[in-house]
Protein backbone atom coordinates (compact mmCIF):
# COMPACT_ATOMS: atom_id res chain seq x y z
CA UNK A 1 0.00 0.00 0.00
CA UNK A 2 0.95 3.21 -0.88
CA UNK A 3 0.88 5.40 2.09
CA UNK A 4 1.95 8.65 0.28
CA UNK A 5 -1.24 8.25 -2.19
CA UNK A 6 -3.42 11.56 -2.77
CA UNK A 7 -6.70 11.01 -2.24
CA UNK A 8 -9.33 13.11 -3.84
CA UNK A 9 -11.55 14.69 -1.15
CA UNK A 10 -14.40 16.38 -3.00
CA UNK A 11 -17.86 15.72 -2.96
CA UNK A 12 -19.05 16.91 -5.95
CA UNK A 13 -22.51 15.41 -7.39
CA UNK A 14 -22.68 14.44 -11.20
CA UNK A 15 -26.17 14.08 -11.03
CA UNK A 16 -27.41 14.23 -14.67
CA UNK A 17 -23.35 14.47 -16.48
CA UNK A 18 -23.03 11.72 -18.37
CA UNK A 19 -19.43 10.65 -18.49
CA UNK A 20 -16.99 8.39 -20.81
CA UNK A 21 -14.30 6.28 -19.92
CA UNK A 22 -11.76 3.93 -22.05
CA UNK A 23 -10.61 0.68 -21.04
CA UNK A 24 -13.01 0.83 -18.21
CA UNK A 25 -13.07 -2.94 -17.70
CA UNK A 26 -10.16 -2.87 -15.01
CA UNK A 27 -7.95 -1.45 -13.17
CA UNK A 28 -7.84 2.28 -12.12
CA UNK A 29 -10.62 2.82 -15.21
CA UNK A 30 -13.12 0.72 -13.36
CA UNK A 31 -12.77 2.31 -10.12
CA UNK A 32 -12.96 5.45 -11.89
CA UNK A 33 -16.36 4.02 -13.38
CA UNK A 34 -17.36 2.72 -10.07
CA UNK A 35 -16.83 6.41 -8.73
CA UNK A 36 -18.56 8.40 -10.74
CA UNK A 37 -21.58 5.74 -10.83
CA UNK A 38 -21.86 6.73 -6.92
CA UNK A 39 -21.60 10.32 -7.91
CA UNK A 40 -25.12 10.32 -9.42
CA UNK A 41 -23.36 9.99 -13.36
CA UNK A 42 -24.52 8.27 -16.58
CA UNK A 43 -21.06 6.24 -17.04
CA UNK A 44 -20.44 4.89 -20.63
CA UNK A 45 -17.50 1.95 -20.31
CA UNK A 46 -15.84 1.90 -23.52
CA UNK A 47 -14.05 -1.43 -24.32
CA UNK A 48 -12.40 -3.83 -26.66
CA UNK A 49 -13.40 -6.54 -24.22
CA UNK A 50 -17.02 -6.70 -24.38
CA UNK A 51 -17.13 -9.58 -22.41
CA UNK A 52 -15.02 -7.87 -19.33
CA UNK A 53 -16.80 -4.77 -20.15
CA UNK A 54 -20.45 -6.34 -19.00
CA UNK A 55 -18.72 -8.01 -16.08
CA UNK A 56 -16.79 -4.53 -14.98
CA UNK A 57 -20.52 -3.15 -15.40
CA UNK A 58 -22.24 -5.65 -13.88
CA UNK A 59 -19.70 -5.72 -10.23
CA UNK A 60 -20.42 -1.82 -10.66
CA UNK A 61 -24.22 -1.87 -10.56
CA UNK A 62 -23.97 -4.86 -7.96
CA UNK A 63 -22.04 -2.27 -5.27
CA UNK A 64 -24.21 0.79 -6.03
CA UNK A 65 -27.32 -1.11 -5.74
CA UNK A 66 -27.82 0.09 -2.52
CA UNK A 67 -26.29 3.78 -2.78
CA UNK A 68 -29.07 6.32 -2.56
CA UNK A 69 -28.76 8.82 -5.89
CA UNK A 70 -26.54 6.47 -7.76
CA UNK A 71 -26.16 7.00 -11.35
CA UNK A 72 -25.51 3.60 -14.08
CA UNK A 73 -23.59 2.28 -16.37
CA UNK A 74 -23.51 1.02 -19.60
CA UNK A 75 -21.21 -0.55 -22.31
CA UNK A 76 -20.34 -0.01 -25.82
CA UNK A 77 -17.39 -1.47 -27.45
CA UNK A 78 -14.14 0.47 -28.64
CA UNK A 79 -11.10 -1.14 -29.96
CA UNK A 80 -8.30 1.75 -29.99
CA UNK A 81 -5.58 -0.49 -31.95
CA UNK A 82 -8.40 0.46 -35.17
CA UNK A 83 -9.23 3.49 -36.63
CA UNK A 84 -12.15 2.53 -37.67
CA UNK A 85 -13.58 0.81 -34.63
CA UNK A 86 -13.03 4.40 -33.03
CA UNK A 87 -14.94 6.00 -35.45
CA UNK A 88 -17.89 4.01 -35.48
CA UNK A 89 -17.81 4.31 -31.51
CA UNK A 90 -17.48 8.04 -32.01
CA UNK A 91 -20.81 7.50 -34.23
CA UNK A 92 -22.54 5.35 -32.32
CA UNK A 93 -21.76 7.64 -29.02
CA UNK A 94 -23.40 10.98 -31.13
CA UNK A 95 -26.05 9.20 -31.47
CA UNK A 96 -26.97 8.58 -28.13
CA UNK A 97 -25.63 11.19 -26.34
CA UNK A 98 -26.85 14.45 -26.05
CA UNK A 99 -24.30 15.69 -24.06
CA UNK A 100 -20.62 14.30 -22.64
CA UNK A 101 -19.77 16.08 -19.99
CA UNK A 102 -16.31 14.25 -18.85
CA UNK A 103 -14.47 11.71 -21.04
CA UNK A 104 -11.57 9.76 -19.40
CA UNK A 105 -9.05 8.71 -21.75
CA UNK A 106 -7.77 5.65 -19.60
CA UNK A 107 -6.81 2.79 -21.73
CA UNK A 108 -3.29 1.94 -22.43
CA UNK A 109 -1.04 -0.88 -23.72
CA UNK A 110 1.67 -1.05 -21.49
CA UNK A 111 5.58 -2.60 -22.24
CA UNK A 112 4.31 -4.76 -25.01
CA UNK A 113 6.07 -6.71 -27.05
CA UNK A 114 7.00 -5.35 -30.99
CA UNK A 115 3.15 -4.95 -32.13
CA UNK A 116 1.58 -2.60 -34.42
CA UNK A 117 -2.09 -1.43 -34.74
CA UNK A 118 -4.29 -2.54 -37.61
CA UNK A 119 -3.70 0.30 -39.42
CA UNK A 120 -0.49 -0.09 -38.59
CA UNK A 121 0.67 2.11 -35.99
CA UNK A 122 3.14 0.89 -33.37
CA UNK A 123 1.38 -0.63 -30.49
CA UNK A 124 1.94 2.09 -27.58
CA UNK A 125 2.03 4.87 -29.95
CA UNK A 126 -0.89 3.81 -31.85
CA UNK A 127 -3.23 2.87 -29.21
CA UNK A 128 -2.05 5.61 -26.16
CA UNK A 129 -2.13 8.62 -28.38
CA UNK A 130 -3.49 8.00 -31.84
CA UNK A 131 -6.62 5.89 -30.92
CA UNK A 132 -7.30 8.52 -28.12
CA UNK A 133 -6.38 11.66 -30.39
CA UNK A 134 -9.20 10.84 -33.18
CA UNK A 135 -11.88 9.73 -30.62
CA UNK A 136 -11.51 13.53 -28.75
CA UNK A 137 -11.22 14.99 -31.54
CA UNK A 138 -14.51 12.95 -33.18
CA UNK A 139 -16.64 13.65 -29.74
CA UNK A 140 -15.18 17.19 -29.31
CA UNK A 141 -17.80 19.22 -30.84
CA UNK A 142 -20.73 17.35 -28.44
CA UNK A 143 -18.26 17.78 -25.75
CA UNK A 144 -17.80 21.52 -26.62
CA UNK A 145 -21.96 21.91 -26.65
CA UNK A 146 -22.08 20.09 -23.29
CA UNK A 147 -19.62 22.98 -21.32
CA UNK A 148 -18.85 23.15 -18.64
CA UNK A 149 -17.00 20.11 -19.56
CA UNK A 150 -13.77 17.84 -19.13
CA UNK A 151 -11.24 15.85 -21.13
CA UNK A 152 -8.72 13.97 -18.39
CA UNK A 153 -6.09 11.47 -20.36
CA UNK A 154 -3.96 9.30 -17.94
CA UNK A 155 -0.83 9.80 -18.90
CA UNK A 156 2.62 8.35 -16.74
CA UNK A 157 5.51 9.47 -14.84
CA UNK A 158 7.58 7.72 -17.73
CA UNK A 159 6.50 10.94 -20.44
CA UNK A 160 10.10 12.21 -18.03
CA UNK A 161 12.11 9.79 -20.17
CA UNK A 162 11.14 10.28 -23.31
CA UNK A 163 13.89 12.54 -25.00
CA UNK A 164 11.53 13.70 -27.67
CA UNK A 165 8.79 12.51 -30.53
CA UNK A 166 10.59 10.90 -33.18
CA UNK A 167 8.28 12.39 -35.86
CA UNK A 168 10.76 10.30 -38.90
CA UNK A 169 10.36 7.21 -37.06
CA UNK A 170 7.28 7.01 -35.30
CA UNK A 171 6.51 3.36 -35.54
CA UNK A 172 9.80 1.78 -34.83
CA UNK A 173 10.49 1.08 -38.64
CA UNK A 174 14.54 2.59 -38.35
CA UNK A 175 15.64 2.31 -34.42
CA UNK A 176 16.43 -0.40 -32.62
CA UNK A 177 12.88 -1.58 -31.18
CA UNK A 178 12.61 -0.47 -26.88
CA UNK A 179 8.91 -1.09 -25.35
CA UNK A 180 10.20 1.09 -22.63
CA UNK A 181 11.03 3.88 -24.84
CA UNK A 182 7.76 3.44 -26.98
CA UNK A 183 5.86 3.63 -24.00
CA UNK A 184 7.64 6.42 -22.47
CA UNK A 185 7.38 8.64 -25.91
CA UNK A 186 3.61 7.23 -25.95
CA UNK A 187 2.77 8.81 -22.94
CA UNK A 188 5.08 11.66 -23.62
CA UNK A 189 2.05 12.36 -26.60
CA UNK A 190 -0.68 11.73 -24.00
CA UNK A 191 1.21 15.27 -22.04
CA UNK A 192 1.88 17.11 -25.31
CA UNK A 193 -1.79 16.58 -26.80
CA UNK A 194 -3.50 17.75 -23.58
CA UNK A 195 -1.78 20.63 -23.24
CA UNK A 196 -2.37 21.58 -26.79
CA UNK A 197 -6.26 20.89 -26.63
CA UNK A 198 -6.09 23.24 -23.51
CA UNK A 199 -4.55 26.23 -25.63
CA UNK A 200 -6.85 25.35 -28.53
CA UNK A 201 -10.08 25.03 -26.20
CA UNK A 202 -10.03 28.29 -24.44
CA UNK A 203 -12.67 30.20 -24.12
CA UNK A 204 -14.94 27.13 -25.02
CA UNK A 205 -15.79 26.15 -20.98
CA UNK A 206 -14.10 22.83 -21.43
CA UNK A 207 -10.72 22.15 -19.60
CA UNK A 208 -8.14 19.83 -20.09
CA UNK A 209 -5.81 17.34 -17.78
CA UNK A 210 -3.03 14.59 -17.73
CA UNK A 211 -1.70 12.84 -15.09
CA UNK A 212 0.16 10.16 -13.70
CA UNK A 213 -1.86 7.52 -11.42
CA UNK A 214 1.21 6.50 -9.79
CA UNK A 215 2.49 3.18 -10.03
CA UNK A 216 -0.33 0.68 -9.71
CA UNK A 217 -1.08 -3.12 -9.06
CA UNK A 218 -2.99 -3.55 -12.65
CA UNK A 219 -2.56 -5.51 -15.60
CA UNK A 220 0.20 -3.83 -16.79
CA UNK A 221 2.49 -5.95 -15.57
CA UNK A 222 1.24 -8.80 -18.20
CA UNK A 223 3.74 -8.92 -20.65
CA UNK A 224 6.61 -8.15 -18.07
CA UNK A 225 7.57 -11.86 -18.65
CA UNK A 226 8.72 -11.03 -22.07
CA UNK A 227 9.49 -7.34 -21.92
CA UNK A 228 11.18 -6.96 -18.61
CA UNK A 229 12.50 -10.50 -17.70
CA UNK A 230 11.11 -13.69 -17.05
CA UNK A 231 8.90 -14.11 -13.50
CA UNK A 232 8.73 -10.43 -14.15
CA UNK A 233 5.33 -10.60 -13.71
CA UNK A 234 5.63 -13.07 -10.54
CA UNK A 235 7.35 -10.61 -8.51
CA UNK A 236 5.25 -7.73 -9.29
CA UNK A 237 2.06 -9.21 -8.53
CA UNK A 238 3.35 -11.15 -5.51
CA UNK A 239 5.98 -9.25 -3.91
CA UNK A 240 5.95 -5.45 -4.84
CA UNK A 241 2.42 -5.54 -4.47
CA UNK A 242 2.67 -4.64 -1.08
CA UNK A 243 4.42 -1.32 -1.95
CA UNK A 244 2.75 -0.46 -4.71
CA UNK A 245 -0.76 1.96 -5.29
CA UNK A 246 -3.94 -0.60 -5.26
CA UNK A 247 -6.15 0.46 -8.52
CA UNK A 248 -8.51 2.19 -6.14
CA UNK A 249 -5.66 4.66 -4.72
CA UNK A 250 -4.80 4.99 -8.75
CA UNK A 251 -8.01 6.23 -9.71
CA UNK A 252 -7.93 8.97 -7.42
CA UNK A 253 -6.28 11.72 -9.34
CA UNK A 254 -8.61 10.80 -12.19
CA UNK A 255 -11.21 11.52 -10.36
CA UNK A 256 -10.04 14.95 -8.74
CA UNK A 257 -9.36 16.12 -11.83
CA UNK A 258 -12.82 14.84 -13.19
CA UNK A 259 -14.48 16.14 -10.14
CA UNK A 260 -12.88 18.75 -8.01
CA UNK A 261 -14.27 22.05 -7.31
CA UNK A 262 -10.70 23.08 -7.42
CA UNK A 263 -9.43 21.48 -10.54
CA UNK A 264 -12.11 22.98 -12.60
CA UNK A 265 -10.65 25.96 -12.17
CA UNK A 266 -7.34 25.22 -14.03
CA UNK A 267 -6.66 23.01 -17.90
CA UNK A 268 -3.70 21.70 -19.44
CA UNK A 269 -1.92 20.81 -16.21
CA UNK A 270 -0.64 17.99 -15.50
CA UNK A 271 -1.09 15.69 -11.71
CA UNK A 272 0.25 13.24 -9.72
CA UNK A 273 -1.35 12.02 -6.39
CA UNK A 274 -4.42 14.58 -6.45
CA UNK A 275 -2.62 18.64 -7.12
CA UNK A 276 -0.41 19.82 -9.72
CA UNK A 277 2.74 18.58 -10.40
CA UNK A 278 5.72 18.77 -13.01
CA UNK A 279 6.13 17.24 -16.34
CA UNK A 280 8.55 16.77 -19.47
CA UNK A 281 10.35 20.26 -20.11
CA UNK A 282 8.92 19.93 -23.82
CA UNK A 283 5.33 20.94 -22.44
CA UNK A 284 6.99 24.59 -23.06
CA UNK A 285 7.72 23.56 -27.21
CA UNK A 286 4.97 25.21 -29.02
CA UNK A 287 6.23 24.02 -32.39
CA UNK A 288 6.26 20.97 -30.99
CA UNK A 289 3.30 21.05 -29.43
CA UNK A 290 1.56 22.09 -32.98
CA UNK A 291 3.04 19.67 -34.94
CA UNK A 292 2.27 16.70 -32.57
CA UNK A 293 -0.79 17.84 -33.84
CA UNK A 294 -0.63 18.39 -37.18
CA UNK A 295 0.73 15.05 -37.53
CA UNK A 296 -1.82 12.93 -35.54
CA UNK A 297 -4.05 14.27 -37.57
CA UNK A 298 -2.95 13.46 -40.46
CA UNK A 299 -2.03 9.90 -39.76
CA UNK A 300 -6.03 9.28 -38.16
CA UNK A 301 -7.13 10.99 -41.44
CA UNK A 302 -8.81 14.14 -40.09
CA UNK A 303 -6.63 16.22 -42.11
CA UNK A 304 -8.00 20.13 -42.89
CA UNK A 305 -11.25 18.90 -40.76
CA UNK A 306 -11.66 21.07 -37.89
CA UNK A 307 -13.31 19.67 -34.65
CA UNK A 308 -13.71 23.56 -33.10
CA UNK A 309 -15.59 24.52 -35.87
CA UNK A 310 -17.03 20.61 -36.84
CA UNK A 311 -20.77 20.17 -37.02
CA UNK A 312 -22.06 18.49 -33.66
CA UNK A 313 -23.64 15.80 -36.10
CA UNK A 314 -22.89 11.75 -35.82
CA UNK A 315 -23.51 12.32 -40.06
CA UNK A 316 -19.91 13.75 -40.25
CA UNK A 317 -18.18 10.57 -39.45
Amino acid sequence: MWLLSGRCESRARLDGKVAIITGANCGIGKFTALDFVRRGARVIIACRDLKKAEQAAADIRNETRNVEGAGHVVVVTLDLASLASVRQCCQNLLRSETYIHILVNNAGVCYSPRAFTEDGFEIHMGVNHLGHFLFTCLLLPRIIHSAPARIVTVASVKNHFARRICFDDLHWEKRRYSSFAAYSESKLANVLFSAELARRLEGTGVTTYSLHPGIVVSEGARHANKTWFPGAKWLFENVLVYVLKTCEQGAQTTIHCAVSEEAGRETGLYYSDCRKSTCNSKVNDRELLRRLWSESAGLVGLHEWDPFTAEDSATRL
